[in-house]
């Protein structure tokens, strides 16, 4: 069979990586792809434009694409999954009234004040002076959030009035998220620890993936701007039996049982990103699709077929499948471009010695191949991502596997995992 992996980063090149490792599975395109997805075995670039819904249609029926796998947010919020549905092509992907979970964050929260599922304190406004004036209502620090998508970087942690009122300022008049900044989200600060918890789900039927911690922030210990992230490990150990339990039934099946009174079942990956302080969890978003760089360190942990999977979803025979994980943990260590999360430069030559580490994999995001080069193109540019014993021996791996990788300009954290060996 074939299969067709839509998007550009990280998180695509693992989906189409995973993929093509399967016997059933003839070729793996991936649009449009990037110098990882080009230089892998199995695997092409197309270049379609994600916009015009029909080229997709008229692609997949010229080679007989009979998978459709929607990597990142924004197809699904503009209805791809509903397009590609409609003209009979299998796609893994939530609907377009589902992917609202991701795309408005007052849609979320409403939502989940509905149906009971655990979440901070709130309000929604979509103008800068009514803003101003709850700013007066509340303690701080708190959270201003961009409504709408706004590419993992929407998110402000505000330490006192001086900043809410910098952030409002520069989402509303500055239109620093364009039109993701149409409204916002003023919410409570939750202190914790935070993890993100991603399920294959198929209206009423979940396979929970192995749980994964993220490293939002861009700096060492968690500090600086929020990123789209800097890395992530798996398992978390701060998902324990108990807490997995919780989450499970406060969370995931709430959600997906109110999405189905919605009128809206939900099909794909659902991603939980979680608050988790003294056994008691609280949501902080959803994401409606895997995470990234969640992907990576999860998906060098499966054992089972990615595309099985995904078929036993859209099937609706989810209830048939058991899934298989290794026991070794994995941890991924995001190279990004100086200046990332904000301005950097691209088209930087890349160097990659061999990789000689065992049950490792550098996975491409932000790049491109050009005049047989790997270039940078993106503000997160690798993830490396290594298998070990336990999380220390995965993390030294995939440090060692960093070290292969120059770019002028590239950065990392040095301490992703640091929670989960502490």
């Amino acid at each position: 069979m074939k299969v067709l992996i839509i998007g550009s980063g990280g998180r695509e090149h693992a989906l189409a990586w995973k993929c093509a490792q399967d016997d059933i599975v003839k070729h793996v395109f991936v649009c449009p792809g990037n110098a990882g997805t080009y230089l892998e075995d199995k695997v092409s670039n197309v270049d379609l434009n994600l916009n015009e819904f029909s080229s997709i249609e008229k692609f997949c029926l010229e080679e007989k694409v009979e998978l459709v796998i929607i990597g990142p947010e924004q197809p699904l919020v503009d209805g791809l999954t509903d397009f590609l549905q409609s003209k009979n092509i299998k796609t893994f992907g939530p609907s377009k009234n589902a992917a609202q979970l991701e795309g408005s964050k007052t849609f979320s929260k409403d939502f989940f004040v509905k149906y009971n599922i655990p979440t901070a304190k709130y309000k929604s406004f979509d103008n800068f002076e009514s803003s101003l004036e709850y700013l007066h209502e509340i303690s701080f620090p708190t959270v201003v959030k961009a409504d709408g998508l706004a590419a993992g970087k929407g998110v402000i942690i505000c330490q006192n009035s001086e900043e809410a009122i910098k952030a409002l300022d520069s989402i509303f008049n500055d239109k620093a998220f364009g039109t993701a900044g149409n409204r916002v989200v003023i919410e409570e600060f939750l202190e914790g620890e935070e993890a993100s918890f991603i399920a294959v789900v198929s209206k009423d039927k979940i396979i929970p993936l192995a749980t994964s911690q993220d490293h939002k922030a861009v700096g060492d210990g968690d500090v600086g701007l929020n990123t789209g992230g800097m890395g992530a490990y798996s398992p978390a150990p701060i998902v324990t039996e108990e807490i997995h339990k919780k989450i499970l039934n406060e969370v995931m099946y709430p959600t997906m049982n109110g999405l189905i009174n919605e009128g809206s079942p939900y099909l794909g990956f659902l991603y939980a990103g979680l608050m988790i302080k003294d056994n008691e969890i609280k949501v902080l978003e959803f994401n409606c699709r895997f995470g990234d760089p969640e992907t990576q360190p999860i998906l060098l942990r499966l054992n089972s077929s990615l595309v099985e999977l995904c078929k036993a979803a859209i099937d609706d025979e989810l209830d048939t499948y058991s899934i298989q994980w290794t026991e070794k943990h994995s941890c991924g260590v995001v190279i990004a471009s100086e200046g990332y999360p904000e301005d950097y430069e691209s088209n930087k030559k890349v160097s990659i010695k061999e990789n000689n580490i065992k049950d490792s994999k550098l996975f491409h995001a932000g790049t491109k191949y050009e005049n047989e080069m790997v270039l940078t193109s993106g503000g997160r540019v690798f993830c490396a991502t290594a298998l070990g014993s336990d999380l220390k021996d995965a993390q030294k791996n995939a440090y060692n596997l960093v070290n292969n990788v120059e770019f002028d300009g590239a950065f990392f954290r040095k301490d992703i995992g640091f929670k989960g060996i502490k």
